[in-house]
């Protein structure tokens, strides 16, 4: 098999709000089973020939969706083609070829194992200001990576939140914390580092009126109470008055 051509200098997989393909700065347009091919195989890196027909065309017999595979891979336009490295057992992203969605996760990753950079403030920014895995996608593989994915960049805006917090940056701590419950608002964890937070810097009043508020949050949503060690947080006498009110 001949080898496939170069992939276009500075060639960019955007997967995050939307697909966006570029190279060099400027868009590239993908019909609709070459977006999916690529974003597949943007996230894995690396995946069999026959995992990928089997997943991305997964109501079709073997041979039919090894054909379509065929197919996506010989209609992708010609700035397109060497993004896909393509042997007879598998396909591969070119080298250099920038995926936002794996730099997230490689963000994330770096910061829940601790080993992320001294300076926050970028990381933090870049956990932020990225949106969901392709929002609009709707197929199992994409749902799958979907969650994952947000479920990996909590648990990164949690780690940092708390780090921050310990490092003296209360104000990016709460950010992060708050970026976090934009997310997914009914987990306790960053609504903890919250009241936390507001206690370490000895605002009394922030830390009770967040917690009443989360409280009625889950009662409404969920008919529960936050959990023991979190009421905990917060003096019942204190509790007891504000309810009074």
């Amino acid at each position: 098999m001949n080898p496939s051509p170069s992939p276009p200098r500075q060639s960019t997989l955007l997967l995050l709000d939307r697909f966006r393909l570029e190279s060099g700065g400027e868009p590239v347009p993908l019909c609709g089973n070459a977006q999916r091919l690529l974003a597949f195989v943007g996230l894995r890196r690396r995946v069999p020939r026959c995992v990928a027909a089997r997943t991305l065309w997964p109501a079709s017999t073997e041979a039919h969706a090894r054909g379509s595979l065929r197919t996506a891979l010989w209609k992708l336009p010609c700035r397109a083609q060497g993004l896909v490295r393509c042997t007879q057992e598998s396909l591969a992203l070119a080298d250099g070829v920038a995926v936002d969605a794996r730099d997230l996760a490689r963000t994330a990753l770096d910061v829940v194992g601790g080993c992320g950079p001294p300076r926050v403030e970028p990381v933090l920014m870049g956990l932020l200001e990225q949106g969901d895995l392709l929002p609009d996608w709707d197929e199992d593989w994409v749902v799958l990576e979907r969650e994952w994915l947000r479920g990996l960049r909590l648990h990164a805006l949690d780690t940092l939140s708390e780090r921050l917090a310990r490092q003296g940056l209360p104000a990016l701590a709460l950010e992060a914390a708050l970026a976090s419950i934009r997310i997914e608002p009914l987990r306790e964890d960053p609504h903890r580092s919250i009241v936390s937070t507001h206690l370490a810097e000895g605002n009394l009043v922030e830390a009770l009126r967040h917690y009443e508020a989360f409280r009625h949050l889950l009662r409404a949503e969920l008919g529960t109470e936050p959990s023991p060690q979190f009421a905990r947080m917060i003096p019942l006498e204190w509790r007891c008055a504000a309810r009074r009110r």
